[in-house]
């Protein structure tokens, strides 16, 4: 496929008093494109979020990355170095709640339904680490139709800020799920896989668990030591597949 002309832009999405940072891609010819919400990592809206968001763009997508850490650190965009990781995990852990999450996300919707390229009923979401996490709560948002959550540590054991865990909200979801997770990622122990499984089995969503055997913690990006290509490549035929089902 030919490499598609791309418009990026960085946009301000109000939400109550808050104006929420984002990364914008779109194919700058005329038409009419489904809508996607790219979720972080811990590390901000940096260079590997934005590739994704403009690689989502390539494949005939409006794709919007929020700042998920607006109210506590603006502009925070950072690398993978163990200091690194621990502010990042500060704030995704510590200084972040779920309602809150919940209501960017839904800001960010509902600026995408202002775009005058977006299909208003076509939307879907992509997330990685913390943000694959919050993808799975994304997916309770009935606007919501396919959801790509990538290594998402803690779903059965906890939820941002304070609550039950995000996988007690498993009945809520009404689109269709894909979990992509690296069997040799210690921060998802195999069992946890098992259990998000299980719970989408029981609840009979819409869904496919991806494990991919040799992959560490975010094998999806080629900016991380942990990067692995094979998985990846799997992996982002597999986001194509989910997407295409909301065309």
């Amino acid at each position: 496929m030919a490499e598609r002309s791309l418009i990026t832009t960085r946009i301000q999405i109000p939400q109550d008093n808050l104006q929420i940072d984002a990364y914008q891609a779109k194919p700058s010819e005329p038409g009419s494109y489904p809508g996607v919400v790219v979720l972080q990592e811990i590390f901000g809206i940096n260079s590997h979020i934005r590739d994704v968001t403009e690689r989502i763009a390539q494949e005939g997508y409006v794709a919007i990355a929020p700042a998920l850490f607006q109210r506590i650190a603006p502009g925070f965009e950072t690398g993978y170095t163990p200091q690194d990781i621990e502010v990042g995990k500060k704030y995704a852990w510590e200084q972040t709640t779920a309602p809150q999450l919940l209501a960017d996300i839904q800001a960010t919707i509902d600026y995408l339904k202002t775009v005058d390229e977006v299909k208003k009923d076509s939307i879907g979401c992509i997330g990685f680490c913390f943000g694959g996490h919050v993808a799975y709560l994304a997916a309770t948002l009935p606007d919501i139709k396919a959801t790509a959550s990538f290594y998402g540590a803690g779903i059965p054991t906890r939820t941002p800020g304070d609550g039950n865990p995000t996988i007690t909200r498993t009945p809520e979801i009404k689109g269709t799920v894909y979990a992509f997770f690296g069997m040799e990622d210690a921060s998802i122990p195999a069992e946890h896989v098992n259990q998000i499984e299980a719970e989408l089995e029981k609840y009979k969503i819409s869904h496919r668990v991806f494990r991919y055997d040799g992959a560490d913690h975010g094998f999806f990006c080629d900016q991380r030591a942990s990067y692995n290509s094979i998985a990846a490549a799997d992996a982002w035929e597999q986001v194509k597949q989910l997407f295409s089902q909301i065309r």
